[in-house]
């Protein structure tokens, strides 16, 4: 049993702490750009959101509830992350105003179920012919990529805060540095996906 749990945890874990899933750790980073460990709450709230959407996409594909096709998910997944940069590059800085957390939530939660659908054909291969119920290989892995995006969370912060101390960054051009970047990445993927190239 003990065994089992760590497979999918470890699955979940991979899934994440990987080269192939830039996407996945380019959507965190975009998350957390413009908060610092004092918003240490905020940051589990919404890493954990996004772990719930991601939980939910994979149990609405996997009993076959949904089905979205890949190319549609893979296009999605870049602008998902394109949406979260833009808003930190022209709010960066601004101070006084505060977004209602529940809107925050509910975002995360619908761009995690957004990424979740990415993971479907991973988790499906992995799981494929197993005895263990779905239900619970996808809360075993799911909790493996709490886990992880938690390490890659707590990097991000730990990078943020030597950048913002050591080299005397403020946190407006942390922001819009890290948010630049990040655009500067994922356009070109979304503008590559195949669905425009038809």
């Amino acid at each position: 049993m003990m065994s089992q749990f760590l497979i999918y945890f470890q699955l979940g874990l991979k899934h994440i702490l990987n080269i192939y899933s830039y996407d996945h750790i380019l959507f965190l980073i975009a998350l957390v750009i413009p908060l610092s460990f004092k918003d240490w709450k905020r940051i589990l709230l919404l890493i954990t959101s996004f772990t719930l959407g991601h939980t939910v996409a994979l149990l609405l594909t996997l009993y076959g509830i949904i089905a979205v096709k890949v190319t549609v998910v893979e296009l999605l997944i870049p602008i998902t992350i394109l949406i979260v940069a833009l808003f930190h590059l022209f709010t960066a800085g601004k101070s006084g105003k505060k977004e209602s957390l529940n809107l925050v939530f509910f975002i995360t939660l619908f761009f995690g179920i957004i990424h979740g659908l990415g993971f479907l054909n991973y988790f499906r291969n992995m799981h494929h012919g197993a005895s263990v119920s779905k239900l619970l290989a996808i809360l075993e892995s799911s909790l493996g990529i709490e886990a992880a995006q938690l390490v890659v969370v707590l990097v991000v912060l730990i990078l943020s805060y030597i950048v913002q101390t050591v080299f005397r960054f403020s946190k407006r051009d942390w922001a819009l540095v890290m948010s630049a970047f990040i655009i500067g990445i994922v356009l070109p993927i979304i503008l590559g996906n195949e669905i425009w190239l038809r």
